[in-house]
């Protein structure tokens, strides 16, 4: 149909004419809904962004969907995706597009693709770079890719160091951290000392120490002490007589530090390198060197000494109410018994809680503090570790049981005493219970008692921690529980996670138990295929990484709905080489094919000529 001036009655044309076809080819459903597409430009090989939509009373498609009114670009499919109906705008005339039968027709295209014979393999491998320069954009990410490539050799991650910043949060070989040591991009090493996990003590001092900019040193040195790295003796002497008070300040940090040079700090020129030394070092130092702390200059000093000296001798009032401490002195050091009861009668609610947690209390404050009319200040009590089990269950707490929760610092210490497991595995508080739950090993009844536990997280942790948690329990926290940041691999990693018998769930109405049939020895390569095919995106995704999964399959679940189930159909090892070239040339779907292990090593080395600096960019 051809465009013509008199936009608002062609607009109206247009949309009748698409309404027709759609409804006709079934693009409507019977609830009159159906998907559309309106993400804007579409690359040609990135599967489109559907969004389900119904038609309202006033509805525009063609007047609104387009560079203008009159002129629409936008792409409609049916709710099932068996059908499509296309409108689009080229020079001055408006083409609409029918497609019928879509899975059939991806099914024979899939085949088509997977059937790649050697010599085609090799012609779709010389291809890759004919044409036009590639992008500013895909050669991105193209460096992004080849960073994450598990079969990328040494020699050529080294040479991608600076073009991916995804290359060095990765476990790197020792010849690829020596050449980001080294990388005259100040960011990188900044990087490198903040993400890269295989950094040796030697190596830290050389990184460190190589910077000729105090500013970058000290940097360095904060990341290193945040990171708890160890150094070599000689890289702590030289940053302990650094010429910079921060890199000092920040060396006072380390764990490894020899008490010689620990203590050394403490009387520094710089008050904020002895305040940084004062608490590790003052049981090292002599009584002169203490005195001198509790008199020094600088009161930033003066508070850090007495907050150590006060963790022996009682804290009387005239010197809490004389001094600064920010509340740190309440919840660690010893208080004269006027003070603690001053504080637990007239203190605010901020000072009680402090106060409750301070492991010098007299039992006859933590009592009056477990009845405390502020629920925050019973709470921190109801936690204490001097606390019988019986005084524990009597404090009226409000326990957030989706709340963020650390384990207990005291029921960790405790995880190799098997009787205080059993006692602690009794208590009425879920906190005290998770935290037991966290241990590596436990005894049997405990695990038991455990696995039934009446708050769900109990099992979690024990399902993510304990070695011993059992097969039933890990399964049913798998119904529920997808893996977290810290453990992604459990429940179903776990050991004792069960994989015989799992093919009694092939045809559970539950997905998250369907997908783990694939996980049973028995199961089939037909499986495979069958939940390749699957209603759930759950069970499609385990499909889509399975390497019994035919290159069919694999290239058919690259036009999925789901980004995640494409994005590991992308990765499958027999993808047909004429099929990664059209993702590398995608910037929707390059990075995901840089990092599929099948490409071959003279791909990659002429991907990383197109990324070298002096390459002309692309448009």
């Amino acid at each position: 149909m051809a465009v013509r001036d008199d936009l608002p009655e062609l607009s109206a044309e247009l949309n009748a004419q698409w309404h027709r076809l759609a409804a006709e080819s079934g693009v409507i459903g019977e609830d009159g809904e159906f998907l559309i597409d309106v993400a804007g430009r579409w690359s040609g090989n990135a599967p489109r962004r559907w969004t389900r939509v119904r038609l309202t009373g006033r509805w525009d498609l063609a007047g609104v969907l387009g560079e203008r009114p009159g002129q629409p670009e936008f792409v409609t499919l049916s709710t099932d995706g068996s059908t499509l109906v296309g409108v689009t705008t080229e020079e001055n005339e408006v083409w609409f597009t029918l497609l019928d039968r879509i899975a059939e027709r991806q099914e024979a295209a899939a085949r088509a693709a997977a059937r790649g014979t050697p010599q085609e393999r090799e012609a779709a491998w010389a291809g890759l770079l004919q044409g036009p320069m590639p992008s500013t954009r895909l050669r991105e990410m193209w460096a992004h890719g080849l960073a994450l490539n598990p079969a990328a050799p040494d020699e050529l991650r080294a040479r991608l160091l600076g073009l991916s910043h995804h290359l060095l949060w990765r476990p790197l070989p020792t010849a690829v951290v020596e050449a980001a040591m080294v990388h005259p991009e100040w960011k990188l090493r900044q990087l490198l000392a903040e993400a890269q996990p295989n950094i040796t003590a030697e190596q830290w001092g050389r990184l460190i120490l190589g910077e000729q900019e105090s500013r970058q040193r000290w940097i360095l040195t904060m990341l290193a002490a945040d990171r708890h790295a160890e150094l070599s003796g000689s890289a702590y002497e030289q940053l302990a007589t650094d010429p910079s008070a921060r890199v000092r300040e920040e060396t006072a940090r380390f764990p490894g530090l020899p008490v010689r040079i620990l203590t050394a700090l403490a009387v520094d020129v710089d008050p904020s390198v002895r305040a940084s030394a004062c608490r590790r070092a003052w049981p090292h130092l002599d009584a002169p060197a203490r005195d001198a702390m509790l008199n020094d200059p600088s009161d930033k000093v003066r508070v850090e000494a007495l907050l150590q000296y006060h963790r022996q001798h009682p804290m009387p009032r005239s010197v809490f109410e004389a001094t600064d401490f920010t509340g740190r002195a309440l919840g660690a050091c010893r208080l004269e018994s006027g003070l603690a009861e001053h504080l637990a009668d007239h203190g605010d609610p901020a000072q009680r809680r402090s106060l409750a947690a301070n492991p010098h209390l007299e039992p006859e404050l933590v009592s009056r503090l477990s009845r405390d009319p502020d629920v925050s200040v019973r709470s921190v009590v109801a936690v204490r570790s001097d606390l019988t089990e019986e005084r524990r269950a009597a404090i009226r707490i409000d326990f957030d049981p989706l709340g963020r929760h650390h384990p207990l610092d005291w029921v960790v210490a405790l995880h190799q005493d098997p009787d205080a497991m059993r006692r602690l595995a009794a208590s009425a508080h879920p906190l005290v219970r998770r935290s037991v739950a966290r241990a590596q090993h436990l005894p049997p009844d405990v695990v038991e008692r455990l696995a039934g536990d009446e708050d769900r997280v109990v099992q979690l942790f024990l399902a993510e921690s304990c070695d011993d948690a059992p097969a039933d329990m890990l399964l049913r926290v798998w119904q529920w529980w997808t893996g977290s940041l810290s453990t992604p691999d459990r429940p179903r990693g776990h050991p004792n996670f069960p994989r015989r018998g799992l093919l009694r769930h092939a045809d559970d109405p539950d997905s998250r138990m369907r997908r783990l049939a694939l996980d049973d020895p028995e199961s089939t390569a037909a499986l495979v295929e069958r939940f390749s095919r699957d209603s759930s995106v759950e069970v499609r995704h385990r499909a889509a990484g399975d390497p019994r999964l035919t290159p069919e399959s694999a290239v058919r679940l690259l036009d999925d709905p789901h980004e995640r189930v494409r994005h590991v159909a992308a990765l499958h090892p027999g993808l047909p080489a004429q099929v990664l070239l059209w993702l590398l040339r995608d910037t929707d779907t390059a990075q995901t094919a840089a990092r599929h292990p099948a490409l071959p090593t003279t791909v990659m080395e002429q991907m990383l000529q197109q990324l070298q600096p002096g390459v002309p960019s692309g448009p």
